[in-house]
């Protein structure tokens, strides 16, 4: 649009702000057969959020063994950055508190499931990597 003097003014657009959600995983491992889990971080540490997901979610207590990967993915409408963490238990007995199904699986059959896009990555490695 011009002004009175002539001149153009510039429009400034600004960039729609994507959500951007940190989200943390727990890729246990119990005699080469994985469980993973995963859930917001919602402000906490990602060790003590994986800490208390698991705990809540599950009722299985967890030893986060060391980083494993982290995932960023953009979604249509939101942005994710999956923190994952090797883990292990003593127990591999579990109760779903929240989660419709769980299921230790070996290693070789977990690429079979229908893994959300920011999963795949994850996946893959565990699968050729082990």
């Amino acid at each position: 649009m011009k002004t009175d003097d002539g001149e153009w003014n510039k429009i400034k657009l600004k960039k729609p702000v994507m959500k951007k959600i940190d989200v943390v995983a727990a890729v246990i491992v119990d005699r080469q057969k994985v469980l993973c889990v995963q859930r917001d971080a919602g402000g906490e540490s990602l060790e003590a959020a994986l800490h208390r997901e698991i705990r809540e979610e599950l009722l299985l207590d967890i030893t986060i063994d060391r980083p494993y990967l982290t995932v960023e993915h953009i979604y249509p409408d939101f942005a994710i950055t999956l923190h994952c963490f090797l883990c292990s238990c003593e127990n591999t007995r579990l109760t779903l508190t929240e989660h419709l199904e769980a299921r230790w699986m070996p290693l070789d059959l977990i690429a079979t499931l229908d893994w959300a896009e920011a999963d795949i990555a994850v996946v893959d490695k565990m699968v050729y990597e082990g």
